[in-house]
């Protein structure tokens, strides 16, 4: 078996058939409340003899029969804050990694022997390169900025809960319960006098509502606080895109339970609690 250079052509001989074209627009954001990265990638599939499909084969390991797999995957990262560009494109070949591409270097790098022809004939191609360059650096950045505008209304919206303190009974932990909100790149804690507390302190996840929002909950352990005291604490929420804290005192007043004829919405109630 030898290695040779990777050139998609239409024959006669058993196809390698593309079953797969995927392109994925992936907004994320780290877990603060100003982060933003954008990424934009796009994954290929390719397998051979699979039927009713456009044929294709690459000639590679000179391989001609029997089911291979060929994958690809590419694109970029935006930082929205930095500007800072990062392109990328990998190659794989059943299930193993073949060529990947450095933008810095503007080279191929092979991590077997088997791709090393491959990539040293990649690398002569210095119109191929300089147009990846441009494309990964300007044209797939700019692709992710025109999107996020149009989408800005709905990808970039913020909407702010709604905060209920629950209890199921006196001897219960006291819930701190935030639903409807988006994004959900949020926090949720309980602090003392100022500061956030760790201990007799339950930390819920992040969950989804059926309307594309978002629910959270974290519990405070009240048993050993004295009724005075309970002022001192409270809940607070933050989200990314809003600089002014949410904050909800620990109030018995303001607590709600099923006591005395008083009920939780079923969709708000923490399965923990």
């Amino acid at each position: 078996m030898r290695s040779s250079t990777f050139s998609p052509v239409k024959r006669n001989t058993p196809p390698l058939t593309m079953f797969t074209v995927l392109s994925l627009l992936l907004l994320t954001g780290a877990h603060s409340a100003t982060a933003r990265i954008h990424s934009l990638k796009y994954f290929l599939t390719a397998s051979s003899q699979v039927p009713n499909l456009p044929e294709f084969v690459g000639e590679r390991f000179n391989q001609t029969g029997g089911v291979h797999i060929y994958q690809r995957m590419s694109g970029c990262e935006w930082d929205g804050e930095t500007g800072e560009v990062k392109g990328f494109e990998q190659h794989g070949y059943d299930g193993e990694d073949f060529l990947s591409w450095d933008l810095e270097t503007e080279t191929w790098i092979a991590p077997t022997t088997k791709s090393v022809i491959t990539k040293l004939k990649w690398d002569q191609e210095k119109p191929r390169l300089a147009f990846k360059k441009y494309y990964y650096t300007q044209e797939c950045p700019s692709f992710i900025k025109k999107v996020l505008e149009q989408g800005r209304s709905s990808l970039l919206r913020t909407e702010l809960p709604r905060i209920s303190l629950l209890q199921k009974s006196p001897s219960s932990p006291v819930s701190c319960h935030a639903t409807g909100f988006y994004p959900d790149r949020a926090v949720l804690f309980w602090r003392r006098e100022g500061e956030e507390l760790h201990e007799d302190v339950y930390q819920g996840e992040v969950l989804p509502n059926h309307d594309g929002t978002f629910q959270m909950s974290t519990d405070l352990k009240v048993s050993s606080i004295s009724p005075e005291d309970w002022r001192s604490y409270d809940c607070v929420f933050q989200i990314s895109g809003v600089t002014e804290d949410i904050v909800t005192k620990l109030d018995k007043d303001s607590v709600e339970s099923n006591r005395g004829g008083t009920m939780w919405p079923s969709q708000n109630l923490p399965a923990h609690i």
